[in-house]
């Protein structure tokens, strides 16, 4: 079952610079900062109630977001939401024609396991499904 949006992910250049921008705007200080080396990406997470916003650089020129960036500006990367058995919701979401990006879910950061929803199956909006580890 899908319980919340957990965050909204946002593609930036330089991290640091967008931490201290958000750190202004959000009149608090990111909780973690964390690399996915497999996904060749930094991330930094501010908390607001019970959801979040997580920044993301690439660490590499061949990461997702560093592709992402070229083909974009900075901003929305994704959306995550909350969920309490990743595995039911892939097959539920597989049966309602929803096409995953993976068979499998894989570690991400801030202690959760994920999986990508491609964005041509949900009007062009990359969704991850995440699980805390947990759970």
């Amino acid at each position: 079952m899908i319980r919340r949006i957990e965050h909204l992910g946002i593609a930036v250049q330089d991290i640091q610079a967008s931490n201290a921008l958000f750190e202004k705007l959000l009149n608090t200080a990111p909780y973690k900062m964390e690399v996915v080396e497999r996904e060749g990406v930094m991330t930094s997470f501010f908390q607001l109630g019970e959801s979040k916003v997580e920044l993301l650089q690439a660490t590499h020129p061949d990461s997702p977001i560093a592709k992402y960036l070229e083909k974009n500006k900075q901003g929305i990367h994704h959306i995550a939401l909350d969920v309490d058995d990743i595995y039911a919701e892939m097959a539920r979401l597989e049966k309602e024609g929803f096409v995953l990006l993976s068979n499998e879910p894989k570690p991400g950061a801030d202690g959760k396991i994920i999986v990508f929803l491609h964005p041509k199956s949900t009007n062009g909006v990359l969704i991850e499904l995440c699980q805390d580890t947990k759970n």
